[in-house]
């Protein structure tokens, strides 16, 4: 089966916005990795995409964008998922952000009902990654 997801470090973020219990992390920039079934070899891709939590509860300051993401945690109910978001992602029930960016010890921590990831465009190819021995 053909999976992707997006490697937060290097996820390049435009706007952080919250409004009215609504957080939107919008990506200019998501690294989007692809890995296609019955091969080792991956592919690196970008695409433009935000992570919206509904119903959150911030519990940290908005940090100054746009920003270059260094890694963390996106939970959805008993998950959590480390440095990475899948695609597709849509969840209601527990949802959790806890995000760093540019070398700062300041993160994005933020609980909500419900989160998802909604892509646009299309992936732009950066380039094949080979397996190394």
């Amino acid at each position: 089966m053909d999976s992707s997801s997006i490697d937060l470090p290097g996820s390049e973020v435009e706007s952080i916005v919250f409004d009215n219990g609504r957080l939107t992390i919008r990506f200019s920039r998501a690294i989007v990795i692809k890995t296609m079934s019955g091969s080792e070899e991956r592919t690196r891709w970008w695409q433009a995409g935000a992570l919206v939590y509904e119903a959150a509860d911030l519990e940290s300051a908005i940090p100054a964008f746009p920003c270059v993401c260094e890694g963390g945690d996106v939970g959805e109910n008993v998950y959590t998922y480390r440095d990475m978001i899948p695609i597709p992602l849509e969840s209601q029930g527990r949802a959790r952000c806890d995000l760093k960016f540019d070398s700062s010890e300041e993160r994005l921590q933020a609980w909500a009902e419900g989160v998802k990831l909604v892509m646009e465009d299309r992936p732009h190819y950066i380039e094949h990654l080979r397996k190394s021995n």
